[in-house]
């Protein structure tokens, strides 16, 4: 019988569980990721066949083992890691408060499982994407944690990666052989597509001249996908016609790229009624500016994507037209991140892509979910 789950000290210590005891006994058999068979847990517990398939169905039931198929099981415990993990995260670039959240937010939950990470910033730029995966396992990391806009080069990193052995987790664009965090891309999209249509029933009685798409081409096809979804949903929400045109920009998910687009797009319109759907808040900022900036305002209304700091601030100004954003929660992204590369790490089962969670954050609501903003604008100006 194995002897990592019994207890030191005297064998016959009267407050030891024996019950307990064989329990811990069954579950020391099993190596991290390992998926075993009756038999095979017979065998290395030493327990006869009918205890071992009572404890084993009882550890299932009570959420210490899965059971696979042919009758096998695995272990969900998550071992005491014999060293400190090293964790490399590379961000998409520091300039937006969206990925400031996000840092911070894997910077508290690493601290809390005793993790260092590395962090290295992408700045927006394929070439630097490629040099600092390089950089991070020259670092030695565990693990990296890819955040990069640029779909064409995530085979690239991906197989840095792979060749020096170092798990990825991808976050928002797929890399080949990573596993995959971040939005539900075409759900988020219909969340605000539809929330663009009943603002276009109640304010201008469903009548629309134009759909305005402000996208981000170069991060390929999943992220694209937000933006179908928008589209997709508007025209079912409004019943509209082909005759309705629907116009595609391509704002490369940033303020000023965007908004320098729609300011030559209103030039050449004169629809009055506009719906806007951006990629991102700061494509949804930037669109909104331009609209401001020819005083054409009211022609337009502008769902952003991210619920960021930048776009709460704008849909709590008295008749914005940013409507609203579709929330991605990303102070709440090392709460799921850090136990996920955890798992991975010690080779457990981990699904191939966690999806977000996502809410639809307007003027009516933003209060119940972002209740200090006001704090953070505090100290913000503090500093």
């Amino acid at each position: 019988m194995v002897t990592v789950g019994t207890p030191k000290g005297n064998p016959k210590d009267r407050y030891i569980l024996k019950s307990v005891q064989s329990a811990a006994d069954v579950l020391a058999v099993f190596e991290p990721g390992e998926i075993l068979g009756l038999s095979q847990v017979v065998s290395r517990s030493g327990f006869n066949k009918g205890k071992t398939f009572r404890l084993l169905y009882t550890l299932e039931r009570c959420g210490f083992l899965e059971k696979t198929g042919n009758n096998k099981y695995r272990s969900v415990m998550r071992p005491k890691p014999r060293r400190k993990y090293r964790i490399g995260y590379a961000s998409p670039g520091e300039d937006y408060l969206f990925s400031e959240d996000v840092l911070e937010s894997l910077l508290n939950a690493a601290d809390a499982e005793s993790i260092d990470l590395i962090h290295i910033d992408n700045r927006y730029d394929s070439k630097t994407a490629v040099h600092n995966a390089d950089l991070l396992i020259r670092e030695g990391v565990d693990l990296a944690m890819e955040f990069q806009t640029d779909e064409h080069v995530a085979p690239v990193i991906s197989a840095k990666y792979c060749e020096a052995g170092i798990p990825v987790i991808a976050i928002e664009i797929p890399h080949p052989g990573a596993t995959f965090y971040g939005a539900n891309n075409y759900e988020a999209g219909q969340i605000g597509g539809r929330y663009l249509a009943r603002w276009a029933r109640h304010t201008w009685s469903g009548e629309i001249d134009e759909i305005l798409m402000i996208g981000l081409p170069k991060a390929g096809a999943l992220p694209a996908s937000r933006i179908t979804g928008m589209k997709t949903a508007i025209k079912e929400s409004l019943r509209l016609n082909d005759h309705v045109p629907v116009v595609h920009l391509n704002g490369n998910g940033q303020f000023g790229v965007s908004m320098e687009a729609v300011r030559k797009h209103l030039h050449r319109t004169n629809a009055r009624r506009i719906l806007v759907g951006a990629i991102n808040d700061p494509s949804a900022l930037g669109a909104l500016r331009a609209f401001e900036e020819a005083g054409r305002a009211n022609h337009c209304a502008v769902m952003g994507q991210n619920a960021s700091p930048e776009a709460r601030s704008e849909i709590r100004k008295p008749g914005t037209r940013l409507i609203g954003s579709v929330a991605y929660f990303p102070e709440r992204f090392g709460n799921d991140l850090i136990p996920l590369a955890v798992n991975i790490l010690h080779r457990m089962h981990v699904p191939p892509a966690v999806f977000i969670k996502h809410r639809l954050i307007d003027a009516a609501n933003i209060d119940r979910f972002y209740a200090n903003d006001s704090l953070r604008a505090i100290a913000a100006g503090e500093q």
